[in-house]
């Protein structure tokens, strides 16, 4: 059951005292975030927190951009957590003073050739139908916004309402806010105090299958028993290798792991009175080939787009060069940039690509993993309702007529004992 603290009372003596958190990449240490601001004590366990896809992501806000074909059923939920974005971020940086790299630029996307224009202008139209706002323009026009980009393209596309955040300032700012006193919490909730940070795996967790949160705690990966009233999986790709989790729970995750590349731009690339390559971000469809340029405030560049299911974790020579020879294509300046970084990372795919997000058939455990492209992205909504799930404390300002929608479709259950394939064609797109 779902209770909201009365105004100035206390909360519902059903919401857990401690809750533990596996998995501190952005949506574990968001998680986490969300249920002190609900009163309960926090246990983060991480080997290594936002060291997985959190350190490689571009963090493109993108619900409109990354729209893919046959995925309807994840619009709602990416468009609904852009949404809650600002306001999230606005808590992160009322709690630390650290900034989050959020941005509000625009995104541009252009071909490269007439065939990938055809192929943009078909997903522009698939995308005004779909409700979005997506704005065809001419080559001439996008040069205009940008003028680092090529002299001949295809086409291009503008989505004023794509916005980016840097992972990397969001995870160092919330881990920050985790660290210390808490001012924004949910009506008269106490702040239950810092979290309690473990630098190991959760190994099981522990289930006696009794009283309101039966989730009684955790066993890690030396031994150690941690007791709570109440669990939260959200280790990624390895959510499906925790012992214990219930019988009916079928977690059919799938490595996908993608290069990415950090650039510098250097001054002598730059015209008198440019502050950077790039003002927005600029996403490209290369003889069919996604790539994607981010930049950053520090005049970096975020390089990325490639996707494979090889399960090799290192970053791979092929994929470093098609990501410098789309680029180039596209900006042409790229070819005089400093290489600063080469990452590859894989991310929780599913086999309908949409996260694993809910509560399980025992009380108290909830599992929020399988976010694939879009983790950074889904990062507030999936943050707000695992705690939500856990505590049965909402949000006054946030609003709640969709969320059993988001719940029914991301069921964490709903591939137990189902057929579907768990090996899909993969999907183009890079770490988002």
């Amino acid at each position: 059951m779902r209770v909201m603290p009365p105004e100035g009372g206390k909360l519902s003596e059903n919401v857990p005292a401690h809750v533990v958190v596996a998995g501190a990449g952005l949506i574990g240490l968001a998680t986490a975030l969300e249920l002190r601001r609900r009163g309960t004590a926090v246990t983060v366990v991480d080997p290594r927190p936002a060291w997985g896809a959190t350190r490689a992501a571009a963090g493109m806000l993108a619900p409109v951009a990354e729209t893919q074909y046959g995925q309807e059923r994840l619009y709602p939920l990416m468009r609904a957590s852009a949404a809650e974005y600002p306001q999230f971020v606005e808590r992160v940086a009322e709690a630390t003073g650290l900034p989050a790299g959020y941005r509000t630029e625009e995104t541009l996307v252009v071909a490269a050739d007439a065939a990938d224009a055809r192929s943009l202008s078909d997903l522009a139209s698939h995308q005004i139908a779909s409700g979005m706002d997506v704005e065809e323009i001419s080559t001439r026009e996008a040069r205009s916004l940008e003028p680092a980009l090529a002299p001949r393209l295809g086409g291009a596309v503008r989505i004023v309402s794509d916005r980016q955040v840097d992972p990397r300032m969001l995870a160092t700012a919330m881990v920050e806010a985790l660290n210390a006193p808490l001012l924004d919490t949910l009506g008269s909730t106490p702040d239950p105090g810092p979290v309690t940070w473990l630098t190991h795996r959760v190994e099981s967790v522990h289930v006696p299958r009794k009283g309101p949160h039966a989730a009684a705690g955790v066993v890690l990966d030396d031994g150690t028993r941690i007791p709570a009233d109440a669990v939260v999986v959200a280790a990624g790709l390895t959510a499906n290798t925790v012992g214990g989790l219930p019988e009916d729970l079928d977690l059919r995750l799938r490595p996908v792991f993608g290069d990415i590349l950090r650039l510098r731009v250097p001054d002598s690339v730059l015209a008198p009175g440019e502050e950077h390559l790039l003002t927005r971000t600029v996403r490209a469809q290369v003889l069919g080939r996604p790539v994607y340029m981010v930049p950053r405030a520090d005049r970096t560049l975020v390089l990325g787009a490639t996707s494979r299911e090889d399960g090799r974790e290192s970053v791979l020579a092929g994929g470093v060069h098609q990501l410098l020879r789309d680029a180039r294509t596209v900006v042409p300046a790229i070819d005089d940039c400093d290489v600063l970084e080469m990452m590859a990372r894989a991310r929780p795919g599913t086999p309908d690509d949409l996260p694993y997000l809910g509560a399980t058939s025992v009380p108290g455990l909830v599992v929020s993993t399988g976010h694939f492209r879009h983790g950074i992205l889904l990062t507030p909504v999936a943050s707000r309702l695992a705690a939500e799930l856990v505590t049965g404390v909402l949000d006054p300002d946030v609003d709640h007529a969709k969320d059993a929608g988001f719940l029914a479709a991301t069921d964490p259950a709903r591939h137990c004992g189902s057929d579907e394939p768990t090996d899909p064609t993969p999907m183009l797109g890079g770490l988002a």
